[in-house]
């Protein structure tokens, strides 16, 4: 079995180490794991609308993808966490981003409701495994 190598990305994710003690991705072989990505920037601020956050989350599931050597097109399955339901721009501004995201293949997709993220603010997490092939 191969070691885990743990990453960190720049910005946010050095703060969340240093406070919350954990890392943003695991790369162990060809598979890439990372945690939540909310729909922060560096300071932690959220955008007002919905649509403008998951697009956020998206980006800063990006950057980590890249801090463990992945991009979207490895990626295989997605987990989102969600606060306030589905209203129908949620699954727009989703299936939008899937589509700008990854634009050859569908991944697998388990999207939840929850009452709460890390963040009082948060209203979108996304989680996802890549595999680089």
């Amino acid at each position: 079995m191969e070691k885990p190598e743990f990453f960190v990305t720049p910005g946010y994710g050095e703060k969340l180490r240093n406070a919350l003690h954990y890392s943003q991705a695991v790369k162990i072989g060809n598979r890439i794991e990372t945690s939540g990505q909310g729909g922060w920037d560096d300071s932690f601020q959220f955008p007002q609308s919905v649509e403008e956050e998951i697009a956020q989350a998206f980006r800063n599931v990006e950057a980590t993808l890249a801090t463990a050597g992945a991009s979207w097109e490895h990626v295989v399955h997605v987990n989102s966490y969600h606060v306030g339901g589905f209203p129908p721009e949620v699954n727009d501004t989703m299936v939008k981003m899937f589509c700008n995201y990854i634009p050859n293949h569908a991944p697998i997709w388990t999207q939840l409701g929850v009452a709460a993220l890390g963040l009082p603010a948060m209203r979108i997490e996304i989680r996802v495994t890549a595999v680089i092939f």
